[in-house]
């Protein structure tokens, strides 16, 4: 069938030429022209495929999105986002397949859609491989893109809320095929699910990331504790992250921060990631409400009583259940039917994840899947179904007995009880938990304002005084009488801390002051009287050192820093000598006076005289040197064998 064979009701070609008129206007006719040419050299099953697309394409669609051929794979549509690829992407495609898919908007937006690779083998005017997008209700038609025509932009803007979406191969030796994604227009950031860290340059990321991104060929290398090697793709990560569903998508917001030395490698909601290397920068998503939650109580619908080969008891109860214990987990009884494993928080809470792990190192017991179900009275029990609504949801768990594996809870369950239902397990029901989330915000509804009145003021009673709500702040009523408490306590301690502080620095300072006042303390001496010779002559109290003989002991002194201050200390008597009188220049005493005295020598030396110092009666002038002259030989200029006669004349 050629080019311009026609569609029947039935799906059917005819060997017709497309006429003009009908309803679809001109715009219809050309984009039916060339999604008939797009599928010319396929099978005739194919081009009734392409017929069959026409033909629901301008009926209108109630649903998300639909696809038919034998040439489509993986592929994910949700009202908002999703996601589509040829079969055996991102290997080669088949030949001689085709597949349809039709994409419809929630009503008043428009689609966008991002190339995420368009890899097909070239030809002229892409006759044998092609990709072609049209709008059956305008008569819009793009592309066809094929290796050496690809879109001009990674994302197309469309003003329609349905758009057709066509790929045709035909005999070729090469190709990857195409990998598209799509959101509404509410999501201008809309990106690729091969859209990696490294392809940004800012600090800070913020992307909407389609549906359907988790099963698609990309490699992660990190955990959500780490962060993630910035080669890593985005929405992959986040889904392994835990910070978006993989059947919803959703915005993303990360940032791109000093890369580490190692990733390790971790599973999570579905998704193993890879053990990385050192990389110049790490991917770390910012993701709200992800504190353990403290559980208040375990219990469980039974516990397995274990005696070893040495008779020795062991007893796997529900405590053994938290994540933190060390040592053996909780188990089980054995042939028990249908375990559960319950936790309570205390109150309610908002739960946005789960954690679980086998029982030890020593043995090989864990859970590889399970249901979650909550409650908010631990009477009635709700099962969580995911962002779906249809089923419940199985969680996948572990693989080993000693690692641990995470998956969230997109939407978040709020509730006081959470249960666990195991599903499967290896050797025996064995299972540590721990849950993740953060505590359940009140919604403030605003009040409506209403005008003062004057009020009278009215005597106190015995009932207490309610509190004021401070605005901006909402007090959970659970929590009043512990945080009024707490904030005493707080205060009572503060308090407390100053005065001890207080205390220890006026202790300080009075004690600084004392040393400086001792220190501050000079003993002083009488000088003694230099007309006393004797130290025992004198009567009155003396500062002379006391003889020995009266009983004195000399101090200890280890060192010279021991004194003064510690020790009393005597003055020295001064040496039983001559003492001099006046000098020259001051005035004499009375009943004293000087004379003159004459030197005389040999033969040949003239006389010298010099005034004698003055003497007090009985005194004698000391002796300088043996010779009995107090100046040495040869000081009056006179030669030293001029011996020298001194003459003294006795004081009146």
């Amino acid at each position: 069938m050629g080019a311009g064979g026609r569609c029947r009701g039935d799906g059917a070609a005819e060997p017709r030429r497309l006429r003009g008129g009908g309803g679809g206007g001109s715009g219809r006719r050309r984009m039916m022209r060339m999604m008939m040419r797009a599928g010319g050299g396929a099978a005739p099953g194919a081009l009734a495929l392409v017929c069959h697309c026409l033909l629901l394409g301008p009926l209108g669609l109630r649903s998300a999105g639909a696809q038919d051929g034998n040439g489509c794979g993986h592929t994910l549509l949700t009202p908002h986002s999703g996601t589509l690829s040829s079969k055996n992407y991102p290997g080669t495609y088949p030949n001689h397949t085709m597949c349809c898919w039709r994409l419809q908007a929630p009503p008043g937006t428009s689609l966008l859609l991002a190339f995420g690779d368009v890899d097909l083998e070239p030809s002229e005017q892409c006759a044998h491989s092609s990709l072609l997008l049209a709008d059956p209700q305008t008569g819009t038609a793009y592309g066809p893109y094929c290796r050496n025509s690809v879109p001009s932009a990674p994302l197309l803007v469309t003003n329609s809320s349905t758009v057709t979406v066509l790929f045709n191969s035909t005999s070729h030796r090469s190709g990857r095929g195409l990998l598209v994604s799509y959101a509404t227009s509410q999501h201008p950031d809309l990106v690729s699910c091969l859209v990696r860290g490294t392809h940004y340059t800012q600090e800070h990321i913020s992307v909407y990331c389609p549906a359907g991104c988790k099963d698609i060929h990309g490699d992660i290398w990190g955990n959500p504790s780490q962060g993630y090697r910035d080669t890593s793709v985005l929405c992959k990560a986040a889904v392994h992250a835990g910070v978006i569903a993989d059947e919803l998508g959703g915005q993303i917001t990360l940032s791109r921060e000093k890369g580490i030395t190692l990733y390790e490698s971790a599973f999570a909601n579905g998704l193993r990631s890879k053990r990385g290397s050192l990389s110049e920068k790490r991917l770390v998503f910012h993701k709200a409400c992800d504190d353990v939650l403290e559980v208040v109580t375990f219990n469980a619908s039974s516990w397995w009583h274990e005696v070893d080969v040495l008779g020795q008891d062991r007893a796997w109860v529900a405590e053994r259940a938290a994540l933190s214990t060390t040592g053996h987990s909780w188990a089980a009884e054995p042939g028990a039917e249908a375990a559960w494993l319950e936790l309570d928080l205390g109150t309610r809470r908002n739960v946005t994840g789960i954690i679980t792990k086998g029982s030890s190192e020593q043995h090989d017991y864990y859970v590889t899947s399970y249901h979650v179900s909550s409650s908010r009275d631990g009477k009635n029990w709700r099962p969580y179904r995911g962002s779906s609504g249809q089923e419940d949801k199985v969680f996948e768990g572990n693989a080993d007995s000693q690692g641990e594996v995470s998956n969230a809870f997109i939407p978040p369950i709020v509730a006081r009880y959470i249960r666990v239902t195991p599903q499967s397990w290896h050797q025996r029901v064995a299972l540590k938990v721990a849950l993740v989330g953060c505590q359940l915000a009140r919604a403030r509804v605003p009040h409506p304002y209403v005008p003062s009145v004057p009020k009278e003021v009215l005597e106190p009673t015995s009932h207490p005084a309610s509190c004021t709500p401070i605005p901006g702040i909402a007090l959970d009523p659970e929590k009043a009488d512990s945080t009024l408490l707490v904030m005493l306590l707080i205060g009572g301690f503060v308090l407390l801390c100053s005065c001890l502080l207080l205390l220890v620095f006026l202790c300080h300072r009075k004690r600084k002051s004392a040393v400086e006042l001792n220190c501050g303390i000079t003993k002083e001496y009488t000088e003694p009287d230099l007309v006393q010779v004797s130290p025992s002559s004198q009567t009155g109290p003396s500062t002379f050192k006391p003889l020995l003989e009266e009983g004195y002991a000399l101090p200890l002194v280890l060192n010279h820093y021991d004194v003064p201050g510690k020790h009393h200390e005597y003055a020295e008597p001064l040496p039983p000598e001559p003492e001099y009188a006046m000098p020259f220049s001051e005035l004499e005493p009375t009943g004293m006076r000087h004379s003159t005295r004459i030197i005389t020598g040999p033969a040949g030396c003239s006389p010298e005289q010099y005034q004698t110092p003055a003497l007090r009666p009985g005194e004698l002038p000391a002796a300088v040197e043996g010779n009995g002259s107090p100046y040495p030989e040869g000081a009056c200029g006179w030669p030293r064998r001029c011996s020298l006669t001194h003459v003294y004349h006795e004081a009146l």
